[in-house]
């Protein structure tokens, strides 16, 4: 049963954090950020927690962040979740929406009294760029024309 209930803890944290992002709720940001969080963004920018924390009140970004099925896997005090997500988020113009589809890996790390994120990486799926779509297979492209 605990293993269960740390999932459910993990991913509560995750429902937390799309909540405060797409809120721009720092308080609780900052509570779900570990102080050594090291945050790589899908263009390699990378960010410590104080920068982060920066970048999110400056740019305001997402309207809604959705995830698909997470794998976590924990070790002691150290728990690893990968998964798809999609991120939409205001563009330039007025009204105008930016949807981004990637794959995420995410480190959270066991406190006493919460599990708080210590690593994040974004890596785009490239065809969600150029068509908004995303491959259902998950394969490369590559691989798909090798069929």
């Amino acid at each position: 049963m605990q293993v269960v209930d740390e999932r459910v803890q993990i991913l509560n944290a995750e429902r937390r954090r799309q909540l405060a992002l797409v809120n721009v709720d720092l308080v609780a940001l900052d509570d779900l950020f570990a102080e050594d969080l090291v945050h790589v963004h899908s263009t390699g920018l990378v960010h410590n927690k104080t920068q982060l924390l920066q970048h999110i009140a400056r740019k305001r970004g997402f309207i809604a962040i959705e995830r698909e099925h997470m794998d976590i896997r924990i070790e002691g005090n150290i728990a690893v979740m990968t998964g798809a997500i999609t991120n939409h988020m205001h563009g330039a113009g007025e009204n105008s929406e930016i949807v981004m589809r990637g794959f995420v890996t995410q480190v959270l790390r066991r406190y006493a009294d919460a599990w708080r994120f210590t690593n994040f990486q974004l890596t785009v799926i490239a065809e969600s760029l150029a068509s908004g779509k995303t491959p259902a297979t998950g394969q490369m492209p590559e691989e798909k024309e090798a069929k």
